[in-house]
């Protein structure tokens, strides 16, 4: 008996999937929950299992092919019988476009191109003053009719897109995001602005300042405005496309730039008291709890009371409107081999060491190992990079967004310092705060980062 390999949907808001790798070729037999490809999403990448035990018959969708959910991407022979042979290219999936030729020669440019950063070039003009008010609460109406996701449709009122004009190719005629993007792209119709009624309560204003998500088509587009392509392409090269994953956080980090007026603050934590104390009990921790003592924990609870103290820094903006959250939702950068994730260790404000020390180490294990679920890449208040793990003495982090800060650290390092008029030999990191000055300013940063040091230096937290 055949089985069918579907898309699957990793997540409430994701309604299609970029398949990045086969783990297993036409013909072979694969195990029931045996890995069989992988997957990049808005949110994730992931390990998809079989759904089934058998001979893998057809593979239908390509590697770096996108397609909607429950799109049937491969078969699997249930019965085990002789290996098919390879399938014909996947004919019924969405065409996948030609891969790129050597890079041409940019066309001679008839005006000087122009990039401008702000969104007020980018909106379309408003309709007409002649136009019929009465097709706005029509447009209105069929525009919450649309089936699309909440990223489709915070991406069609960014850019003003009237989504009533678009053709769906997703799923039961859904807008998909690569919809939305051609649409952006290309230019789409604008969407008729509702006329105010007199007596309705005036609405939060917008954020004028705020940019439109950047997305892969406009971050391509920045790219060659802002370096012609001659500057790039010269002697001796090898081109290599960007992954899916690469391609996301391009896109997030230009998003976050674009966005936040990133402003840097930098402290110094004499770390020598919890650098001694880990030494001591690291043993003892691994063996009663088998698990592996980190710094990480230390500097999470820190920040955690950091927040406590002030809560401007555990936040959100949304517009006008500051979004200040109650749960502390800590997202942990994870280095990969294929890129960078960021995991959340929820409501950490509630967990007791241990319990930090084994959040933080399952969702790192985890994401290293394609096992993390959307939503736990999700919902962050505040976020932690640690450059010193590699060895750098300090960063400056990009945002992650929505937060207002990240916290970097760096290298910890045994330096003489000053102590009562006596050098001494102490272990020290810089700790680098980035934030978002549209909500936080420097007084504000500085003593969350004084915080921070306080509650390292004068640990009191037992960790047995």
């Amino acid at each position: 008996m055949a089985t069918d390999v579907i898309m699957p949907q990793m997540g409430e808001s994701i309604f299609e999937g970029t398949i990045t790798k086969w783990l297993k070729k036409p013909g072979e037999r694969v195990e029931r929950d045996e890995p069989l490809f992988e997957i990049s999403t808005d949110k994730v990448d992931a390990e998809i299992p079989a759904p089934a035990a058998g001979v893998l018959k057809e593979i239908k969708i390509g590697e770096g092919q996108t397609v909607p959910i429950q799109t049937v991407v491969a078969v699997i022979d249930g019965e085990g019988g002789a290996a098919a042979a390879p399938p014909p290219a996947p004919a019924a999936a969405k065409p996948a476009p030609a891969p790129p030729a050597a890079p041409p020669t940019p066309p001679p440019v008839e005006a000087p191109l122009h990039f401008e950063p702000t969104p007020r070039a980018a909106v379309p003009p408003p309709p007409a003053p002649s136009a019929p008010t009465a097709a706005a609460p029509a447009a209105r109406g069929e525009d919450e009719k649309i089936r699309s996701s909440p990223l489709v449709r915070r991406l069609a009122r960014e850019h003003n897109i009237d989504l009533t004009q678009l053709d769906g190719t997703g799923a039961g005629g859904r807008i998909s995001k690569r919809d939305i993007l051609s649409a952006i792209e290309g230019g789409a119709a604008p969407a008729p602005r509702p006329a105010a009624a007199p007596s309705a309560a005036p609405a939060p204003a917008p954020a004028s300042a705020a940019p439109p998500a950047a997305t892969g088509g406009l971050y391509k587009a920045a790219l060659e405005l802002a370096v012609p392509r001659e500057r790039i392409y010269f002697g001796r090269y090898e081109v290599q496309p960007m992954s899916t994953m690469r391609q996301k956080i391009a896109e997030h980090m230009l998003a976050s730039k674009h966005v936040s007026p990133h402003v840097y603050s930098i402290e110094e934590a004499d770390v020598s008291g919890i650098a001694a104390l880990r030494n001591k009990a690291k043993n003892e921790f691994e063996r009663k709890y088998e698990l592996k003592l980190s710094f990480m924990p230390f500097f999470v609870r820190a920040a955690i009371e950091g927040l406590r103290a002030y809560p401007q820094m555990n936040a959100s903006l949304d517009g006008t409107n500051v979004v200040y959250h109650k749960e502390f939702n800590i997202g942990m950068a994870v280095a990969l081999d294929w890129g960078l994730l960021v995991p959340v260790i929820k409501n950490a404000e509630e967990k007791n060491f241990l319990g930090l020390q084994r959040a933080i180490n399952d969702l790192a294990d985890r994401a290293r190992t394609k096992k993390l679920k959307p939503e736990e890449v999700a919902e962050s208040t505040f976020s932690i990079t640690n450059p010193g793990v590699f060895g750098g003495l300090m960063g400056m982090p990009v945002i992650n967004q929505p937060n207002v800060g990240i916290l970097g650290l760096g290298a910890i390092q045994k330096r003489p310092v000053v102590i009562d008029d006596a050098i001494a030999i102490r272990s020290m990191v810089y700790l680098t705060l980035s934030y978002d000055h549209r909500v936080v300013d420097g007084a504000i940063a500085h003593q969350f980062l004084h915080k921070v040091k306080t509650v390292l230096e004068d640990w009191t937290e037992n960790i047995l």
